[in-house]
This record gives C-alpha cells, sequence and structure tokens, in this order.
C-alpha cells in the first residue's frame, strides 16, 4: 500500500500517516502485525460499543492498516499539558479495562497504558490493538499495572505521577489476580521492544504492584 500523507506519529513499533482528515494508515515497520485480525478485533468491540477508531480497510499481505483519525492527544500528551491529573488519568484506565472486559467473547488488550488512550471531545478512544487476544481480565489488569509500575519505580521526573496513576487504577485491585501479574510480568520480559532498564526494573515493578494486592 502506498504512503499517501506525512508522518504524525511512531510508536515503538509502528508509525502512522496523515491520508486526510478522516483517516490514517498504521504501518507495523518489522512488518509482523496481523493487521487483519487487529481490524477484527476493534471492529468486534466496536459493534459492542466499546471506544476505538473504526477500520476502512486492511491489507491482509501486509501490516497496513486504515482506520479512523481520532482528533486529540494522547492521554499522556494531555497530563504532560496539565489537562488531566495522574489520579484521574488512572480512574480513566480501571474504567475502560472493566468496559473492555465486559463485552462479549473475553478480549484483552495487553497494551493499555496512557499513550495508547486518545481524548477527544467523544471521550477517551483506545488505540494499538496489535496484541490484542482472547484471554483472562487479570492478565490485562496485570499488564497495565506493570507498564506503569515499571514507570513509577523508575528515577525519571514522571516517577511519582506514573505511582498515582497506578494507584488509582487499582484503587479496587478486585480484577488483578496473582496469576495474571506473574504471567503479566513473564511476557514484559519477553519483550524485544524493551530496553535493558526497563528490563531490570521489572522486579521492583511487580512488588509494587503488590503492595496494592495485600
Amino acid at each position: 500500500m502506498e504512503i499517501t500523507g506525512r508522518l504524525i506519529g511512531s510508536g515503538r513499533a509502528s508509525d502512522v500517516y496523515e491520508i486526510d482528515q478522516d483517516w490514517v494508515l498504521r504501518r507495523d515497520r518489522e512488518g509482523y502485525a496481523d493487521a487483519s485480525a487487529e481490524a477484527a478485533v476493534m471492529e468486534h468491540v466496536r459493534a459492542h460499543g466499546y471506544p476505538v477508531p473504526r477500520v476502512r480497510r486492511q491489507d491482509s499481505t501486509t501490516s497496513d492498516l486504515v482506520m479512523q483519525r481520532l482528533h486529540g492527544p494522547t492521554m499522556l500528551a494531555a497530563f504532560a499539558a496539565g489537562r488531566i491529573d495522574a489520579p484521574g488519568a488512572g480512574a480513566v484506565l480501571a474504567r475502560l479495562l472493566r468496559r473492555l472486559h465486559a463485552v462479549p467473547g473475553r478480549i484483552v488488550h495487553l497494551d493499555l497504558h496512557p499513550d495508547n488512550v486518545m481524548l477527544t471531545d467523544d471521550g477517551p478512544y483506545v488505540i494499538d490493538w496489535a496484541n490484542a487476544e482472547q484471554g483472562d481480565p487479570g492478565l490485562d489488569w496485570g499488564m497495565s499495572a506493570v507498564i506503569l509500575a515499571q514507570v513509577a519505580v523508575g528515577d525519571e521526573p514522571v516517577a511519582e505521577p506514573a505511582r498515582a496513576m497506578l494507584a488509582a487504577m487499582l484503587a479496587d485491585p478486585a480484577d488483578l489476580t496473582e496469576e495474571g501479574l506473574r504471567e503479566a510480568r513473564g511476557r514484559r520480559a519477553d519483550n524485544p521492544t524493551m530496553s535493558r532498564r526497563e528490563t531490570e526494573l521489572l522486579g521492583a515493578a511487580e512488588d509494587l504492584v503488590r503492595t496494592f494486592l495485600s
């Protein structure tokens, strides 16, 4: 699929190109993403009222995905700009997880964090469904918790806000399970996009998450 517009966003594994005011092209740089499977998951959860971008087309021979262009900042950018505070962000993440797990089919996102939530005039939308699968909600909670905790136990200025987001997200930790937390740590350890430093923080991150289970 030919790229038709300027680069407007990049993540660890993919780039997003502008097509027009209504549509964007998401391209996986490594070419490993299954665009057809991702699109099917997105359309399934959207059919049940979950806030995800509409999908217009996916290329079955590549990882290209054409989807609705959302207008608004990511939750991470909104926090940096002072448009949402850390407890508010954590509460939104919790609501999005619970709402997703109410969708028939046991869909889990497995990468739900502040940079994968966009805050639009119509409310928060969840993006980047490349890791989504059918699974246990406890694993989804574990993944989101470990991702935030890795930041919270680091030495960057965002560590304290990340801890506050984590605390708000786990204000009611009933859906986070020991099994889900253990599997989440294992999956994060096997994630090839993480830096060596991020991997080194996994033990402390798991310990921090466990304080909310006691």
